[in-house]
């Protein structure tokens, strides 16, 4: 392991251990939730289909500055989408206004931002978005879980492994879904773990086209992942469907 990754890990652990605001996951799981990260209108042509094929819904972590733009990704959401978005059932959540990284912006800079982006989902939806949050880059901070947690339902980041038995509302565990068919392999293995623990699964991804960028799936591996978790018998659910029963319970 080079030192970059070492680095990395020491810092996953830490973040992770400190500002906890935790809840039991119970009897809930096995869970399995899809999110899609910004986001490009691939997600919701082509991941959007896919995942309703199987009577599921993902979670859009929506980043309102990106609107109507292009970049590695491809081409972005425009306003109509998440009217669509909404209306198939979908949760629109939250990414900041500008897509800023929690490491490089002062904390009540960035909280700012949090709060732009929510205003302006509400500016497009009535309804607005739900009260997840997803850090952009995944890129938390110990400042920004201890300003943020409070106000929020939940925060996403970038950190692998499993929910539970005790789910960190202020740092949700996720995991990349990206490449091909040659990560089918990876996926299924989280997934029969997930089944084991009886523990909730967050998969994140950005495009859903047949040759993705960097940071999004083809088709096939979001509908080979999507197929294994129902044939296994997980619950797919969107994170607000699992943070409402959390603080219900």
């Amino acid at each position: 392991m080079g030192l970059r990754s070492q680095l990395g890990k020491i810092r996953a652990t830490y973040l992770s251990s400190r500002c906890r605001r935790t809840v039991a996951l119970g009897n809930l799981g096995p869970i399995v939730t899809f999110t899609f990260d910004d986001f490009p209108r691939t997600a919701l042509t082509a991941g959007a289909t896919i995942l309703e094929r199987f009577g599921a819904r993902a979670t859009y972590y929506v980043a309102m500055g990106l609107m109507d733009s292009e970049n590695r990704l491809g081409e972005q959401f425009h306003r109509d989408d998440l009217h669509t978005l909404a209306g198939r059932g979908h949760e629109i959540a939250l990414h900041g206004f500008k897509h800023l990284s929690a490491r490089r912006t002062p904390v009540e800079k960035f909280a700012d931002d949090v709060a732009e982006g929510r205003r302006a989902i509400q500016e497009c939806i009535p309804a607005g978005a739900s009260n997840n949050f997803a850090y952009p880059y995944g890129e938390a901070t110990l400042a920004t879980k201890h300003r943020l947690g409070p106000n929020l339902a939940s925060s996403r980041g970038t950190i692998g492994g499993l929910n539970g038995p005790e789910v960190d509302l202020n740092l949700l565990r996720a995991n990349s879904l990206y490449g091909d068919e040659e990560q089918v392999g990876r996926a299924r293995r989280l997934i029969l773990r997930n089944q084991v623990e009886k523990s909730w699964l967050i998969f994140y991804s950005h495009d859903v086209a047949e040759k993705p960028s960097p940071y999004g799936c083809t088709p096939l591996l979001l509908q080979e992942t999507v197929a294994f978790a129902v044939a296994q018998g997980a619950r797919l659910m969107t994170v607000a469907d699992v943070v409402t029963k959390l603080q219900a319970v």
